[in-house]
């Protein structure tokens, strides 16, 4: 949905802070504990969320894929992306974990993918064990929100910022499934520019690795070419100028964020744009489609 083209001159992303490099080495050392590993997509990016390190590093282990923030994405577009795993025969739900939607449709599938192992520890009267389910995905996707609704309290600290589980944690779930959470984990570059795009957009990754007034404005610019209704609503516009710029500076004044002189306050009005897109103000909306 975004031309890469258009975004050429932006830089390519380096993350792989201490706590990533941590992060890869507890994913390999527990995955001969599991049963299934259970990965967060964020619904809006699907395959800029997906992170490239997690299927070399769970090789044959069974695999679900989990559409998180589904309430924020675009619904239609997100049937789309259930078909198309659908079609790669990858098992995927969609979930909305904040607001706890769904969540049985993701048990069952959890059962579903353990089933056979778990019912080998019960034969000829053998003591049988839960099913065992490490959960895997980005900073920011919702691990600790899903781990929180699923465990009916706040085994996991939930926080909006990426990067804030450190280490792994075991929860057991009253439906025989014993989860164990892992640190979120980024890849040590983003190749595709877009993809970094994506994930800044969505606060996946911390604002200050792009320029911050460049990616709102990055933003509007694929809003008014994709969803301009979510941002004439919004913002109360009668309608949409040629130039993006432009736009920046009538929201800042649409939003009284105004300087001596008349200049708007660049930074409120970067901070209520992203803010307003990633809390779901602007709408139901996606940024990748898949392929058809």
């Amino acid at each position: 949905m975004i031309n890469d083209s258009n975004y050429s001159d932006l830089p390519t992303i380096q993350w792989f802070p201490g706590h990533m490099a941590k992060a890869r080495r507890l994913i390999e050392k527990n995955l001969k504990l599991v049963d299934v590993v259970v990965e967060l997509l964020d619904a809006r990016i699907p395959l800029a969320s997906a992170n490239p390190l997690i299927k070399s590093l769970i090789g044959k282990k069974p695999h679900l894929v989990v559409l998180n923030k589904a309430d924020l994405a675009d619904r239609k577009i997100t049937n789309q992306w259930l078909d198309f795993f659908k079609r790669m025969q990858k098992p995927a739900v969609m979930i909305d974990a904040l607001a706890g939607k769904n969540l049985k449709a993701l048990l069952s599938a959890i059962d579903d993918l353990t089933r056979e192992k778990t019912r080998k520890f019960a034969v000829n009267g053998a003591k049988g064990r839960h099913a065992r389910a490490m959960i895997v995905g980005i900073p920011n996707v919702g691990k600790s929100s899903l781990i929180n609704r699923l465990a009916k309290n706040t085994a996991a600290k939930a926080e909006n910022r990426p990067g804030v589980t450190r280490a792994k944690q075991w929860i057991r779930l009253d439906k025989d499934v014993d989860l164990l959470d892992m640190p979120g984990l980024l890849w040590p570059k983003f190749d595709d520019p877009v993809v970094g795009l994506n994930l800044a957009f969505t606060g996946a990754i911390n604002d200050e690795i792009y320029d911050s007034e460049k990616i709102a404005i990055l933003l509007l610019k694929f809003l008014c070419d994709n969803y301009p209704t979510c941002l004439t609503s919004r913002y109360k516009l009668e309608c949409l100028p040629e130039e993006t710029e432009e736009l920046f500076i009538n929201i800042g004044k649409k939003r009284g964020f105004l300087q001596k002189g008349g200049k708007i306050d660049t930074e409120k009005t970067v901070t209520a744009i992203l803010n307003d897109f990633r809390s779901g103000k602007l709408g139901h909306i996606s940024l990748e489609r898949p392929s058809l």
